[in-house]
């Protein structure tokens, strides 16, 4: 029977370029051989199909070129889009992402942090809920939304700005007694100055406001109990509602639908991140848009920055409002 050929080595390709295995370690690494050298190398490269082991070679060179990435999942629109355009930075700069779905577990998410460790990507980037979270400090950290400690940089929308821009844009709408809804982390976070911004901006245009707070994991339905508590004779007494994600904003106007009413003609709604349909398409509300490819670029620049005493703690990207239906313009 006949044998089958083993994967073929460095020395492998030494013998049939008729080289030194010095000579064939330089081509692989691109350092500088002789040309005549370097083609007939190139040429048993090629007939043998040697593969070069480049995480290896990384291990040797104290880099990898690859970098863990932590987020709560990639079903839900914001996540996903921050994914996808995270990678495409990390390879426009010749790195690979190693995807880290921690589904808000914060025993998983320290788990995905070590194992990262272990098989020593060049850093992470990490949109985490856990507040114990344990970092090694030779592993350079990126955050997404949550400052961390001082010397782990922080990247995030300028969340304060946003929520008030949504109180301007409905008060400019002709809303004069608006609704705020949120569900999220308890965790001091970033996205939580939407609140404080929607507030702002409800003072500063003499808007009448409530709100209704839910923590993660609580039922939506407390949001259509809310609704329903304010409705008389058929009517909302809210002309205008803002939600803290565009997610929460397509279940309110689902229930708001339930209740028989109409968006916007009776209620406007402007969600927050600025989800599309499929992606590329229309947004799914009138929302307050997160700056995702700017978030990515700046995520990827701040980790593969060499000097570490010059990555600031924070750094507040702009956001911008967006017609999608759910308001009257």
């Amino acid at each position: 029977m006949e044998k089958t050929s083993s994967t073929p080595t460095m020395k492998d390709v030494a013998k049939e370029a008729g080289v030194a295995l010095g000579t064939v370690s330089k081509v692989v690494n691109g350092l500088p051989v002789g040309e005549s050298y370097r083609i007939r190398v190139e040429e048993a490269i090629s007939k043998l199909n040697y593969q070069v082991n480049s995480y290896a070679q990384g291990l040797k060179a104290n880099r990898t070129h690859t970098v863990a990435l932590l987020v709560p999942n990639t079903y839900l629109p914001f996540f996903a889009t921050l994914v996808y355009h995270i990678n495409l930075a990390l390879l426009k700069r010749k790195y690979k992402m190693l995807l880290c779905s921690t589904d808000y577990d914060p025993g998983l998410e320290q788990e995905y942090v070590a194992m990262a460790q272990q098989n020593k990507v060049d850093g992470i980037i990490g949109l985490t809920y856990n507040p114990a979270l344990v970092l090694d400090d030779a592993t350079p950290f990126v955050a997404i939304d949550r400052s961390i400690s001082a010397r782990i940089p922080c990247v995030a929308s300028d969340n304060f700005a946003g929520g008030q821009m949504a109180a301007e844009k409905l008060a400019d709408l002709g809303c004069r007694n608006v609704a705020f809804l949120r569900i999220g982390s308890s965790l001091c976070n970033e996205p939580n100055k939407r609140k404080a911004g929607f507030e702002n901006g409800c003072l500063s245009r003499g808007l009448t406001y409530e709100m209704k707070i839910l923590n993660d994991g609580e039922p939506y339905e407390k949001f259509e109990d809310f609704l329903r508590e304010h409705m008389q004779d058929g009517k909302l007494s809210f002309d205008g509602i803002f939600c803290v994600t565009d997610t929460l904003a397509h279940s309110v106007i689902k229930m708001l639908l339930s209740l028989g009413l109409h968006v916007p003609d009776d209620v406007q709604v402007i969600g927050f991140d600025g989800a599309r349909h499929f992606g590329d398409q229309e947004y799914i509300c009138s929302t307050i848009v997160q700056p995702v490819p700017e978030i990515a670029e700046m995520c990827v620049e701040l980790l593969l920055q060499e000097n570490r005493q010059a990555k600031p703690p924070l750094i507040c990207l702009p956001v911008a409002y967006a017609y999608g239906g759910t308001t009257r313009e």
